[in-house]
């Protein structure tokens, strides 16, 4: 009995995985609007009822393919400045920029994560989605950096904020620039001024 319920979890499990690739792949391409739900459950080899039966609709897809994009993305920020962040958290905050503005700059992951997400769940629910993930990564860093006095004691929420904020637009306009490297190489002098900022 047990045998049978882990098989039937690790189904349902394989078959979500699978509509998930399916709509990064395909959202990343085409962009949420192109996609049909055809097209997704032809690509992860399934049928229409078993999309519907992990998801509520194409919608919810999506915010299940975002999630895992904006998990992903803060895995990787979080793996390239675990070295550092006791040492010296501001080079871990520069080190993060670098690594979401090198992430965005994907075709990908931009066309999900910055123009497709804000209007498919709505401001609010993307900006929740975001504090989720990113938002408590800089924070993070934020506190880290006062402890060990690199910044001065002061609330981080709203530096946070303002921090996330000029991130997505530094990738929206690398995402945008027809010289990428260029553009990026100029967002990081910006965004490293932000940070020399922080401190006071």
């Amino acid at each position: 009995m047990n045998a049978a319920r882990r098989t039937q979890a690790e189904r349902t499990a394989a078959t979500r995985a699978a509509l998930i690739a399916a709509g990064r792949r395909l959202f990343g391409e085409h962009g949420y609007a192109d996609v049909g739900t055809q097209a997704i459950v032809e690509a992860a080899g399934v049928t229409r009822g078993a999309l519907y039966h992990q998801f509520t609709d194409k919608q919810g897809l999506f915010a299940a393919v975002y999630t895992d994009l904006e998990k992903e993305i803060t895995e990787r920020i979080a793996a390239e400045v675990g070295e550092i962040v006791l040492d010296d958290p501001v080079a871990a905050l520069r080190a993060g920029i670098r690594v979401f503005l090198r992430a965005f700059a994907d075709p990908a992951a931009h066309l999900i994560g910055l123009v497709d997400a804000p209007a498919v769940l709505g401001w609010k629910e993307w900006r929740d989605r975001g504090e989720e993930f990113g938002f408590a990564l800089v924070e993070g860093l934020l506190q880290a950096a006062i402890a060990v006095g690199q910044i001065p004691d002061q609330p981080t929420r709203p530096i946070a904020h303002v921090a996330i904020g000029a991130l997505d637009e530094a990738a929206l306009f690398v995402a945008a620039a027809d010289d990428t490297e260029l553009a990026t190489d100029q967002v990081v002098r910006v965004m490293d001024r932000i940070v020399d900022s922080f401190l006071g």
